[in-house]
């Protein structure tokens, strides 16, 4: 019995120490909360209470040159519904039906789920937001927001890209310079009780939206509506499948126009098969339906800058390339003689001339003003692969030009040690390889302005709207590609290639204008289908704006110095005069 007692008293004793520790440890841990965590938990009870929107900031703008405004902002409404604050679901959907015109369905789902908040409808028209609003229907929120807008519509769609249904750019300068154009959000908070009712007299809390940045580009309003307007003369005329231009000043790389016709409408960008005016274009859209390519990949098409991302063989063009290396290396000079029957041979092959009958004896001056193949052939053959490739490397061809405009494709040529005889002959006037026309460009660029090499450009600074910050954008100093000498006898050959040869058709009256011709056969040779291309630049002595036009499958007609060169011959009639270009009394 006494044993009985004794055990019980200890189980007491025990069944005491372990509840005696167990209060200790509960009022150590509610002292912890209390004091030591309660701002912790104050913030989280907060919090449950707390009702959150978004205020979307205003992206920046992008301008031109001269402050004029190329992309914008437009007021619009998100419509939402915060379900525990809604008094007449029934009304409520039957006015949001017949404002936004949505089906029945898509909105009853959206009213009648328990959530914090669902979005009815975005970029809604402001004055349509505002009537909205005036129906004060309980749980419905319309919030400001605002829409990326282009006030000339389709004007440099592919330089300037658009902005997506979360207002992030998708191409072009949009998402390039995303980073300064996006801005900051700003946030409501407000109090809700909780069932989610929203306090009546609760307080609101409000932090501000931060604008994005305005772009100030290179692009020159004027110039690129001229340009503009002559590429869909040029493709209509010639019933071309696409053309292409792009106006940069040679000195410092910024570029004034950059044209990729036909071009899409920047407030409409997802409407397929835009201003197609030739056949060959609309021929070209059918063709892409019936191979059952879908939609996406027909809108990327679309949206797709060839200046920047597609290579093609730039045939004599490329001329100025060979020749500026030749000099350079002392190869040749301007008054090696040469003669051309027609043809070359080089190893096994047969190549020849544009001019069936050849051009007979002529100098090296002669040879470029006649844009003779087998004149660039022999030049080519006396650099020889090794020291061709090295200025090919040396005038920064084979890599990227560093535009910004993503999406730059690079040059496709042959690798050093597969290139032999025949491969350097074609490459000499422009055959067997591929670049973009913004690489070909920069090189010509660099070739005329004294020797160095430019970056193109459209981004000249970011600014805040009232002044108060800004960042310049700067680009490398380009190394010296070649000498002083070289470039001045460039700009001479090529003023004698406009004043007395191919070019003819590119000379304006009153103005020093040099360039070159190029007419390249597409591939598979068999097709016969052609790319004619001009190259310009003026004055002559002093570049201050050069151009070059690309026209895609031309019919008819298709030399390059026939229907190319007129068009920037008439480019440059009507921009010399924006651009400040006086008129030169040694001109003509």
């Amino acid at each position: 019995m006494n044993v009985n007692q004794t055990f019980h008293r200890w189980k007491t004793a025990i069944l005491y120490v372990i509840l005696s520790l167990m209060m200790i440890g509960l009022a150590g841990r509610l002292v912890y909360l209390m004091i030591y965590r309660s701002a912790y938990y104050t913030a989280k009870a907060e919090d449950l209470h707390l009702r959150e929107r978004t205020i979307k900031a205003a992206r920046g703008r992008i301008l031109d040159r001269n402050g004029t405004v190329l992309a914008d902002n437009r007021t619009v409404c998100t419509i939402s519904v915060i379900h525990n604050q809604i008094k007449e679901p029934e009304e409520t959907i039957a006015v949001l039906c017949r404002e936004l015109e949505l089906s029945e369905e898509e909105v009853r789902k959206k009213v009648e789920k328990r959530s914090s908040r669902e979005v009815i409808a975005t970029n809604v028209e402001k004055a349509l937001g505002d009537k909205i609003r005036s129906c004060q229907l309980a749980g419905v929120k319309v919030d400001e927001d605002y829409k990326r807008y282009y006030p000339y519509d389709s004007l440099a769609s592919k330089v300037l890209g658009f902005t997506g249904g979360d207002n992030q750019g998708v191409i072009g300068l949009e998402v390039k310079y995303e980073e300064f154009l996006k801005g900051t959000n700003g946030t409501i908070l407000t109090l809700a009780d909780a069932a989610g009712v929203e306090l009546k007299d609760g307080r609101e809390e409000r932090i501000e939206p931060q604008a994005g940045k305005d772009l100030l580009t290179s692009l020159d309003v004027n110039i690129q509506q001229y340009a503009q307007q002559l590429a869909y003369e040029t493709m209509e005329k010639k019933n071309a499948k696409g053309v292409s231009i792009l106006v940069m000043n040679p000195q410092n790389g910024e570029i004034f126009a950059l044209v990729n016709v036909p071009e899409f409408n920047l407030n409409t960008p997802f409407v397929l098969d835009q201003n197609l005016v030739s056949e060959s274009a609309q021929q070209k859209a059918l063709q892409e339906t019936a191979e059952g390519m879908d939609a996406q990949e027909r809108r990327n098409r679309m949206w797709r800058n060839s200046c920047v991302s597609d290579t093609y063989e730039p045939g004599s063009t490329f001329k100025v390339i060979t020749a500026a290396a030749g000099l350079e290396a002392g190869v040749v000079a301007l008054e090696d003689r040469f003669s051309c029957p027609g043809f070359r041979i080089v190893e096994d092959r047969k190549i020849r001339c544009h001019k069936v009958g050849g051009h007979g004896a002529e100098n090296f001056l002669q040879g470029m003003m006649n844009s003779c193949n087998p004149v660039l052939i022999d030049v080519g053959q006396r650099l020889g692969v090794d020291e061709y490739y090295q200025y090919f490397e040396q005038f920064d061809l084979k890599g990227k030009t560093g535009i910004d405009i993503p999406g730059e494709a690079s040059t496709i040529m042959h690798k050093k040690e597969a290139m032999g005889p025949v491969e350097l002959a074609t490459v000499s006037f422009g055959q067997s390889f591929q670049i973009t026309p913004v690489q070909l460009v920069a090189t010509v660029s660099s070739i005329i302005n004294g020797g160095k090499r430019v970056t193109p450009h459209f981004g000249v600074e970011a600014k805040s709207s009232d002044g108060t910050w800004m960042h310049q954008f700067s680009y490398p100093v380009g190394k010296e590609i070649l000498s002083a000498e070289t470039s001045a006898k460039m700009r001479y050959i090529l003023e004698q290639v406009v004043s007395e040869g191919s070019g003819k058709k590119a000379a304006i009256e009153g103005y020093r204008i040099g360039g070159k011709t190029a007419t390249s056969e597409k591939l598979p040779r068999s097709r016969k289908k052609y790319i004619s291309s001009f190259i310009g630049f003026a004055p002559a002595d002093n570049p201050q704006v050069i151009a070059l036009i690309t026209i895609d499958e031309p019919e008819g007609i298709y030399y390059g110095g026939t229907i190319a060169a007129p068009v920037i011959a008439d480019l440059f009639r009507n921009i010399l005069p924006i651009l400040g270009i006086q008129e030169s009394a040694n001109s003509g």
